[in-house]
């Protein structure tokens, strides 16, 4: 182990490996190796890891749960941190609902309907972390994540702070941060509800998901954002791509702004078939679609 690596692993308090493949920490199973990957104790571990990193210029990535995110082959040169041990879920004294960014969706919609919060029944089923969610403004049914939001906890330069919503600059599917920033949670004011209601929402919006986007393959959600007043699945489904393959990575037969890795794909399947998508799209639309999914590492 290189001695700028051994010394981080020496002052964290939590769990580190060396040349972790990250296709096991991503939805769509590919990705290379991460030079060092961290998991945090909790909160204070991580700030103190992240000085450790500025300190010593070493890149890093934070994770969360994997989703909408693609890994090139040749992985990450730096240390890849995940949040998945900071994952508390609470009641403020102030009757909000406050959650770490390493908290699963479901977990957070699960604590919402125990404790009859209602305005977040639209996260059920959408896969990913909390804080990923966040970073991307995660939706569906018209409905967006940080619209929800009351302040977010954030790492800044090192430092811890909070800001209110009215001070975030987001909008559909994205979210401002700043170089090296790191969501460290966020704070929710949600109105109570009735529990047979919120029940019925819930439902309904996992019957929904389930239906519409039962793909059966590894994936990382909608590939593509929507461009204004379009889908991103209409236009490639126009374009015939639809179950179009390139090695192990397809067009989803079921969802077409779905990739999916049929078995054996490699992330150069997956960017070359994400261009093709987009060459097609183009040539048979105008339209230039944007990738929804972020893409880093080394080919």
């Amino acid at each position: 182990m290189a001695r700028p690596f051994e010394e981080i692993c020496k002052e964290l308090r939590g769990e580190s490996r060396e040349r972790e493949m990250l296709a096991g920490h991503t939805s769509l199973k590919v990705g290379g190796p991460a030079d060092l990957f961290a998991l945090p104790a909790d909160r204070d571990d991580l700030i103190r890891l992240i000085d450790n990193l500025r300190t010593r210029n070493i890149p890093y990535l934070v994770l969360g749960g994997g989703y909408n995110l693609l890994v090139r082959d040749g992985g990450f040169r730096g240390v890849v941190i995940s949040l998945a041990r900071m994952a508390a879920i609470a009641e403020t004294d102030a009757g909000l609902v406050r959650v770490e960014a390493g908290a699963t969706n479901g977990a957070l919609e699960r604590f919402c309907s125990e404790h009859r919060f209602t305005g977040l029944e639209f996260v059920v089923g959408i896969p990913g972390t909390v804080g990923g969610s966040l970073a991307v403004n995660a939706g569906a049914h018209g409905e967006a994540l940080l619209d929800r939001v009351e302040n977010l906890e954030m790492l800044r330069e090192g430092i811890p702070t909070v800001a209110p919503r009215e001070a975030l600059r987001y909008g559909y599917r994205h979210l401002d941060l700043l170089p090296g920033e790191i969501i460290l949670g966020a704070s929710f004011r949600l109105a109570r509800g009735e529990a047979a209601v919120i029940e019925d929402r819930v439902r309904g919006f996992l019957a929904h998901r389930r239906q519409a986007q039962r793909v059966g393959f590894p994936n990382a959600g909608s590939f593509f954002k929507n461009p204004a007043g379009e889908q991103a699945w209409r236009l490639i489904d126009a374009a015939g791509m639809r179950g179009v393959s390139v090695g192990g990575a397809q067009v989803a037969e079921a969802h077409a702004n779905f990739l999916v890795n049929r078995g054996g794909a490699t992330a150069r399947d997956f960017l070359e078939l994400a261009a093709l998508v987009k060459e097609k799209v183009r040539e048979t639309s105008g339209i230039i679609l944007e990738e929804e999914v972020r893409i880093v590492g080394e080919a």
